[in-house]
């Protein structure tokens, strides 16, 4: 691919820190309009995830990112991420490793989506997760304040066994919730992934597909050797990275308009269908 992803900085961002279930981060917040949860992906709040939360801000949502890991505004770095994923991955709050786990980092998010959906205009909320947060948006919708979970490249749990790799990344009951969250109050779920992503395992999408059915709705974008796009093998971050604004028709840059297309339609009419 060439050309570069959209970045931007922290300027303009307010920062609060906002405490709930035992655990108390930073939240980065700006805009007006409905509520969107913007959680960010290794190694942090990147000029990348930025990036995409400044869009989301043009149009017209308020967004909030907690920092849950890292150092806001840093760039990406082999290094930087190498720490960021050390560190995590032996925290009980995300429990990286665990299947069927409900995460304490998830009543956590939940707290967060009921505060800023009491605070801005729409009936709910969206949360978009990216890479090792992609889960915990669905985690978030087993609460009620959350209309539109969109789970970009969810790559939690670590996918090193067929177990973990077909795990959905929270626990059955949480799970549970969310299908009858699915079939009697009209909750749908966006998934986003490449389709050679190890990271994010086809497995995992076919788990959820099998239990939300319809409601799931996937967007998959090649990038199997010799793809028309150009993208590698390694390409994993939908929203962010492999972004590209110079075309219209770029891959990425149309999921990233189907994904605010979602939050605006779900949003809007308040997640029924």
């Amino acid at each position: 691919m060439t050309g570069t992803a959209p970045t931007s900085s922290l300027a303009g961002w307010q920062c609060t820190s906002f405490s709930a279930e035992g655990f108390t981060h930073d939240c980065y917040e700006k805009g007006e309009g409905p509520g969107v949860v913007l959680l960010p992906e290794l190694p942090g709040i990147t000029p990348e995830v930025l990036g995409l939360a400044d869009h989301l801000v043009s149009e017209g949502f308020t967004v909030v990112m907690p920092s849950l890991f890292g150092t806001p505004g840093k760039p990406v770095s082999l290094a930087r991420t190498a720490g960021v994923f050390a560190r995590v991955c032996v925290s009980a709050e995300f429990r990286a490793f665990a299947t069927n786990a409900r995460r304490p980092v998830a009543d956590y998010l939940r707290a967060l989506a009921r505060d800023l959906a009491s605070r801005t205009p729409a009936a709910g909320v969206g949360v978009i997760g990216l890479c090792f947060t992609g889960g915990f948006a669905l985690a978030a919708a087993v609460d009620d304040s959350v209309l539109a979970p969109v789970m970009s490249q969810p790559s939690t749990p670590i996918a090193l066994t067929a177990a973990q790799r077909a795990d959905a990344g929270l626990s059955e009951e949480e799970l549970q919730r969310v299908v009858d969250r699915t079939r009697h109050h009209g909750l749908c779920v966006m998934g986003l992934r490449f389709s050679e992503d190890r990271l994010s395992p086809e497995e995992r999408f076919e788990t959820l597909r099998s239990r939300l059915g319809d409601a799931f709705k996937v967007v998959r974008l090649d990038s199997a050797p010799g793809n028309p796009d150009g993208f590698g093998r390694q390409a994993h971050a939908v929203l962010t990275l492999e972004v590209r604004e110079t075309s219209a028709d770029h891959p990425a840059l149309r999921a990233r308009a189907d994904v605010t297309a979602f939050l605006h339609d779900r949003l809007r009419r308040g997640g029924a269908q």
